[in-house]
């Protein structure tokens, strides 16, 4: 006990006391003595908060910036025939397809020219050369697809859709953008 007692205590704060420190176990106080924090207030909630914020905002921009399937599924055929050259079919029903069937010749330096098949369409493949953009790839497809007209960067490619002569989508690929430019410059607008 306290061997000076205060003059102000008397009896009955002394006895309550002691029954308090009987009460409870000597140590931390239980725990609804304790002010409660809500539950957002708290740090780590706080963190994990702005960390999910991020990630959904990062798989949100690449999403959409994503193209359409078709195209995704364009580029992958053109990454696998980079490097194949030569002419399995013939120019006329290629030149067709690509809206140029008043046209002579193809445009650019032809690399390769083949039917393909990307996602079940058949696919009428043209890589060539344009003297002042570099290297394409374009994309005629046999059938009415659903493309609209875009463009874009995935995959380490420039890519873009645009419409042919005739009104049918064509899908562009190439390592330079100043390719795709060319090329739909000679693609796309009717020669004059």
């Amino acid at each position: 006990m306290n061997p000076h007692p205060d003059p102000l205590e008397d009896a009955f704060d002394l006895r309550a006391r002691a029954e308090l420190a009987l009460a409870y176990e000597p140590g931390q106080p239980p725990g609804h003595l304790f002010r409660h924090t809500p539950v957002l207030a708290r740090r780590s909630v706080q963190r994990s908060i702005a960390a999910l914020l991020l990630f959904a905002s990062g798989t949100g921009a690449v999403l959409a910036m994503r193209p359409p399937e078709l195209v995704r599924g364009a580029i992958e055929h053109e990454y696998y025939e980079r490097t194949l050259r030569g002419s399995f079919m013939e120019v006329r029903p290629l030149m067709q397809q690509l809206g140029l069937g008043q046209s002579k010749q193809l445009p650019g330096f032809p690399q390769l020219l083949r039917p393909c098949d990307i996602d079940g369409h058949l696919v009428y493949h043209l890589t060539t050369f344009f003297e002042k953009g570099g290297m394409v790839t374009v994309f005629a497809f046999d059938h009415a697809v659903a493309l609209k007209e875009d463009s874009g960067w995935w995959g380490n490619v420039y890519w873009q859709v645009v419409t042919s002569r005739d009104g049918k989508p064509l899908v562009l690929v190439a390592q330079k953008k100043k390719a795709l430019a060319v090329a739909e410059a000679s693609l796309v607008k009717p020669p004059g």
